[in-house]
């Protein structure tokens, strides 16, 4: 059993009580705990929990299938929390406008109902969403998640990124006194530190960083103002239209003297901590998908893969 993780699938079958018509009985369900009993949730929310001496077998099994409706939740409550600074319901499509920075905050996105996403290769759709971008003076880039939307077939694709997400109830979380600072809002020395994949930041940085649809932003920082800063990450808590309320991670940076201390998993867990004393039952964040170390910590948190994305544009077309 110790070589079962946390937040794991698994299948627990254990003994039931004397006067149970059978012996045995199965439960298919999240891994929430191993000591001092074996907990497992159960996809409707039921908890059992089962002495080790009553356990009969305790197995991994593969992830619970992630269906399309949660990708497409997941996407939304996403795109609340990094939304740019514009935003438009172009058939189906969410197209949002940030200035040019970051591929989220400059891409639409086939999230709307399934039955209501224009096709591309039909219709006026392509053409509506190439005249938005061009009337701000970017091209047209698409952001689809898996199952959600495909690209016109000679259209490049790049930067796969990985969505990891998990039960917040599943995580182990610091409890007592925090050592990370939030603030609302991205300061002077918080800038500096987020790393733009090593290009200065534009003007329209702080104000896309800040910008959230319907939810609350923390910034955290690990280190005092009079101190060198040595970690940080933003946090914004949105709602799903499923009703789960999520707390998405990004802007995760360590300053590069003070690597490999585990920082960077106390900055994220306690800014989860942050998300959940403000109502967030869940919790997400996006890497791109060849960030092995990234991958490795968030994994080792305790956070599980969940669907990916990539992004798509005409050929020619400046990344």
């Amino acid at each position: 059993m110790t070589d079962i993780v946390l937040g794991s699938r698994v299948v627990l079958r254990y003994e039931l009580p004397p006067g149970y018509p059978q012996p045995l009985t199965d439960i298919i369900g999240e891994l929430v705990s191993l000591t001092p009993a074996v907990v497992v949730r159960a996809p409707d929310g039921r908890v059992v929990q089962v002495v080790p001496d009553k356990v009969v077998a305790l197995k991994s099994i593969g992830a619970r299938p992630i269906l399309s409706r949660e990708i497409r939740a997941l996407e939304l409550a996403a795109a609340d929390g990094w939304p740019g600074l514009e935003q438009s319901w172009i058939n189906g499509w969410l197209a949002r406008s940030g200035g040019g920075f970051t591929g989220r905050a400059n891409s639409a996105s086939p999230l709307g109902k399934a039955d209501r996403i224009g096709d591309l290769y039909s219709g006026d759709t392509l053409e509506r969403l190439q005249k938005w971008y061009a009337d701000r003076d970017q091209p047209l880039r698409l952001l689809l998640p898996d199952r959600l939307g495909n690209a016109p077939t000679d259209w490049e694709t790049s930067d796969e990124v990985l969505v990891m997400a998990a039960e917040i109830a599943n995580l182990t979380l610091p409890e007592g006194d925090s050592l990370v600072t939030v603030s609302g809002e991205p300061d002077d020395q918080w800038l500096p530190l987020y790393d733009h994949n090593g290009a200065k930041l534009p003007d329209c940085a702080r104000e896309v960083l800040g910008s959230v649809r319907d939810g609350e932003l923390g910034f955290g920082r690990l280190g005092s103002p009079s101190t060198e800063l040595l970690a940080i990450a933003r946090a914004a808590v949105t709602e799903a239209p499923d009703g789960r309320r999520w707390v998405g991670l990004s802007a995760v940076e360590v300053a590069p003297a003070h690597r490999r201390r585990g920082l960077g998993m106390l900055i994220c867990a306690e800014m989860i901590r942050w998300g959940r004393d403000r109502g967030a039952t869940h919790a997400y964040i996006q890497v791109v998908a060849d960030n092995e170390a990234a991958i490795a910590l968030y994994r080792t948190m305790g956070m599980l893969d969940h669907h990916r994305y990539r992004y798509a544009a005409a050929p020619g077309t400046a990344w």
